[in-house]
């Protein structure tokens, strides 16, 4: 395996670095408090950063995804990428792709997803969909729902008719809502959602979750990086008796172990990634991502938030914004113990 960015998918991270540096600072995303920044979102889109996922994989869309946590940008980048770019490409029709494709791509049309598989959610006979969905993360900024009802089918249901959106909020501010349907126009994703087409010759839900658990695996790596770059800078500039905190054994300890946790996090997002590219299975190795991003990921915000001191208790710290992120995806598709499960129940039933 081989982990080293190509060139498109580096000038990718970078351009992404640049913009998300100029415009996700403290101050914007203190403004936009819990809701999105257009313009931010304008700026990714107009860059190419939401069409370029076609190319640069979605290896490429983890690196792209470390850039947004660690800034905490509010943008619904990761689950438009998610469950509008990737999952229409890979499972749509031919005339869902040629439809839809153009508009995620330029950022007219923005997917949220209501994942993993919602159990009140159902078909009707009229071919609509009825159910309630509780929390869907950036609803509020979508146009469509990529939506897995009870029999993990996968529909896409854009908002308007049959649908209610009451805004909700999460630990971190994104965008959420909850969601009502009622006989909702929705179709299908592809000629068969759930018929075992897909990479990896999984179904597609399950290939679908598995790229949304790898893929904000990748942004709870940037949430963990941009936790502890912020805590060694303070600890670096804060003196405790005429010395820099830094110098304290017991904080470059507590660093060491941060950083090793969100390298453990990068690099099992990273193996996850290459192998959906390569064309290989890679269901264990998602689930092995979201389980570092989920206990690695807490552990490291937490330290983040600790090495600060008193100022760490401050909310309106930059720091506490990547302690609600990583708390927030520390749960988000699946806690730790649920995908360890998960996991073992897979391992067992492949032995």
């Amino acid at each position: 395996m081989d982990f080293t960015p190509t060139e498109a998918q580096t000038e990718a991270r970078d351009l992404a670095a640049g913009i998300f540096a100029d415009l996700a600072t403290p101050e914007r995303l203190r403004a936009a408090g819990t809701g999105s920044d257009p313009e931010l979102w304008k700026a990714l889109t107009g860059a190419g950063l939401v069409a370029a996922v076609a190319e640069v994989g979605l290896l490429g869309l983890v690196l792209l995804l470390e850039e947004q946590g660690r800034t905490t940008a509010q943008v619904p980048y990761a689950a438009s990428c998610v469950y509008g770019q990737l999952a229409v490409a890979a499972h749509g029709t031919g005339g869902q792709r040629e439809r839809l494709l153009p508009g995620i791509e330029d950022g007219s049309v923005v997917v949220a997803g209501a994942f993993p598989a919602q159990p009140a959610v159902r078909p009707t006979a009229r071919g609509g969909l009825t159910g309630t969905v509780a929390v869907v993360p950036w609803l509020r900024d979508a146009t469509h729902v990529l939506v897995a009802d009870a029999g993990r089918r996968l529909w896409l249901v854009p908002l308007g008719a049959g649908t209610g959106i009451e805004e909700t909020e999460l630990t971190a501010p994104w965008s959420a809502g909850r969601l009502t349907l009622h006989e909702a126009p929705a179709e299908p994703l592809g000629t068969g959602p759930g018929s075992g087409e897909g990479p990896g010759h999984v179904g597609a839900y399950a290939d679908v979750l598995a790229v949304a658990r790898t893929a904000f695996a990748g942004l709870q790596a940037g949430v963990c990086a941009g936790s502890l770059a912020r805590a060694v800078a303070h600890t670096n500039t804060r003196e405790q008796f005429g010395r820099p905190l830094a110098t304290r054994q017991a904080v470059q300890l507590r660093a060491a172990d941060a950083h090793m946790d969100t390298e453990a996090i990068r690099v099992t997002a990273y193996e996850a990634a290459w192998r959906r590219d390569a064309g290989l299975p890679y269901a264990t190795h998602a689930l092995t991502a979201a389980w570092w991003a989920s206990e690695a990921g807490q552990r490291v915000v937490h330290t983040g938030q600790h090495l600060h001191g008193g100022t760490g208790a401050d909310v309106g710290h930059p720091v506490h914004r990547h302690f609600l992120w990583g708390r927030q995806l520390d749960a988000y598709l699946g806690s730790g113990s649920e995908v360890l499960q998960e996991l073992g129940e897979l391992i067992a039933s492949a032995g």
